[in-house]
């Protein structure tokens, strides 16, 4: 049961103590409140014994009860979800908040300590628990195991920019002088045979600062290898188990999908459809950022794009797997649609377009996929494998 709906069940009556929480690597500044008087604290960053003692003192100097409710609040960061745990498991009422939905002043400067930030935390939270839920968004806090099951597809995402950067840096240090060169299999034998415009050989330094690279890029791809092995491996293993956990069988029912791969399969499951859930395909769409943000004052009006405020990975794989959509399911009726849409005008309108369509076919097809694997309806047209 969610906070709001603990909180919907109560009169504004009742007495409550308001902790909020301004959270650094060093201390946390507590704010605390009865909806009256304002108490304001700072704790050594990560002592709990510290923490619970000033929340008791703040009940006594309020003149409330030892059981009166306590609701709490910090926003969304580096300390992750241990703490929101540690306080709901000793009876306090805590909330997640997203740091992007606070509102601030708008000027362009504007006083920000600490101690003002939360201060403006504390009131919204007293405003929360008062019925206003649009004051900002909660986090939705996923368990101990669906947080650590995403764990494996962001690593591999974070080793995947590392590649892409030791890439592009042998790529500029060979730009350097005026050799461009293909990194592949061979690559370090064509390297030997490199000459310079005059003949001459590369220089012995900027060479071994080739092959140091070259020698960091070898170890990430066979960690990008070992960690691909193992989750094959894994989600193998738990597909035999009598009952398979329920993302593992999500997982194995995108797959069955052309066109949808292990790593594009995981990553959906582990970041959303595993662990959450939907009422609508406005909410699927919102959750990946895929939702236009149109923009109606007064005499103007136009769309800005799609908003961008979700999940990143969510959004990053649905617009890799619907360029490979369109390769794989071409008789779909999206793939229809889209070739409808781009496929029309010059060869400069036709590139705008299919830029502009491939994002609405990535949100068009997380919804599909969200039917097909809550409800198992088909995709239009779509077909699954052999």
């Amino acid at each position: 049961m969610g906070m709001a709906v603990l909180l919907s069940e109560k009169t504004n009556t009742v007495q409550r103590l308001h902790v909020a929480l301004e959270l650094s690597a060093a201390t946390w500044r507590v704010a605390l409140s009865n909806g009256n008087g304002v108490r304001q604290v700072q704790v050594k960053a990560g002592d709990l014994k510290e923490l619970a003692s000033h929340v008791e003192k703040a009940k006594r100097r309020f003149g409330l009860p030892s059981e009166a409710e306590t609701l709490s609040c910090y926003e969304a960061g580096r300390d992750g979800f241990w703490l929101h745990r540690w306080l709901e498991s000793v009876g306090i009422l805590n909330v997640v908040v997203e740091p992007a939905s606070i509102l601030v002043d708008r000027r362009a400067r504007r006083a920000k300590t600490d101690r003002l930030d939360v201060e403006a935390l504390l009131r919204m939270l007293i405003r929360f628990a008062g019925g206003e839920r649009d004051v900002w968004r909660p986090v939705r806090v996923p368990s101990v195991e669906d947080e650590d099951t995403r764990r494996q597809s962001r690593e591999r995402e974070r080793l995947k920019d590392e590649e892409v950067q030791h890439r592009n840096r042998i790529r500029g240090l060979l730009v350097l002088h005026g050799i461009k060169l293909p990194i592949g299999r061979k690559f370090r034998k064509a390297l030997e045979q490199v000459r310079l415009w005059d003949g001459g050989a590369l220089p012995a330094g900027i060479l071994s600062e080739i092959l140091r690279e070259l020698d960091r890029l070898d170890f990430l791809q066979a960690q990008l290898k070992q960690l691909g092995e193992e989750h094959r491996m894994r989600v193998m293993a738990a597909k035999k188990q009598p009952t398979p956990k329920a993302h593992v069988a999500k997982i194995d029912r995108l797959m069955e999908l052309r066109g949808v791969g292990i790593v594009s399969a995981t990553v959906l499951v582990n970041e959303m459809f595993g662990w959450r859930t939907f009422r609508n395909r406005r909410q699927v769409g919102s959750y990946a950022g895929l939702t236009g943000t149109p923009y109606d004052s007064g005499g103007t009006e136009h769309e800005q794009g799609i908003s961008k405020a979700g999940n990143p990975r969510v959004r990053t794989t649905m617009t890799e797997l619907a360029w490979g959509w369109l390769q794989w399911q071409s008789s779909s009726k999206l793939s229809k649609d889209f070739h409808a849409y781009a496929g029309n005008g010059s060869a400069k309108t036709k590139k705008r377009f299919r830029k502009v369509g491939i994002v609405a076919l990535a949100r068009k097809l997380l919804i599909a996929l969200w039917h097909y694997v809550e409800h198992g309806i088909l995709p239009e047209g779509a077909m699954r494998r052999a």
